[in-house]
């Protein structure tokens, strides 16, 4: 039987944290996640506006929480998108390829994708990745990015993720593969 995985997700965005709108990032990470992954999942969510010691704070203590962090909203260019800079603040190591695969996929919908400063990084057993704000976007960045992740997460020690292969097939090296009856 899988391991329950924690995964810390966090949506930052003024707006919906004050109550202006409603929050759209957090269903929809948890949505594509229930569905792509067999292990049981403990969610731990927060909704926060964009304020770069909250996200930092925020990071930190659900990294020692979760074996993945997954963020949603404030990382375009604008003066109050700090996402990035909050993670890179945080992180015990960048994974470069994760930032630069998130863009080259929104890319393929959007010019503006050249606008994003998403970033990958590690931070002790997890993997913190920073997601478009838009629901839509999080599901084709998800799409894009995560058959590396449950090996990135093998690789730092965290839980091993089992995903569903008729969403997302997970790529691992043979030697790195569990024989669970779920894969």
């Amino acid at each position: 039987m899988a391991q329950t995985a924690r995964i810390g997700l966090i949506s930052i965005s003024d707006r919906a944290s004050s109550g202006v709108y409603e929050d759209r990032g957090l269903p929809a990470l948890k949505a594509w996640l229930q569905e792509a992954l067999h292990n049981p999942l403990d969610f731990v969510e927060r909704l926060i506006p964009d304020e770069q010691p909250l996200i930092e704070q925020t990071l930190i203590e659900l990294a020692t929480r979760c074996c993945l962090v997954l963020t949603t909203g404030g990382t375009g260019p604008a003066p109050r998108d700090v996402t990035p800079e909050a993670t890179l603040a945080v992180a015990d190591r960048v994974l470069p390829g994760f930032g630069e695969q998130m863009r080259a996929v929104s890319l393929k919908y959007v010019p503006t994708a050249l606008l994003s400063r998403q970033v990958g990084v590690v931070r002790g057993q997890c993997l913190i990745l920073n997601l478009p704000g838009q629901p839509k976007a999080i599901k084709e960045t998800l799409d894009g990015v995560f058959a590396a992740v449950p090996y990135g997460i093998d690789l730092i020690g965290g839980t091993y993720l089992e995903t569903r292969e008729e969403v997302i097939k997970a790529f691992r090296p043979k030697s790195a593969t569990k024989a669970t009856g779920a894969e």
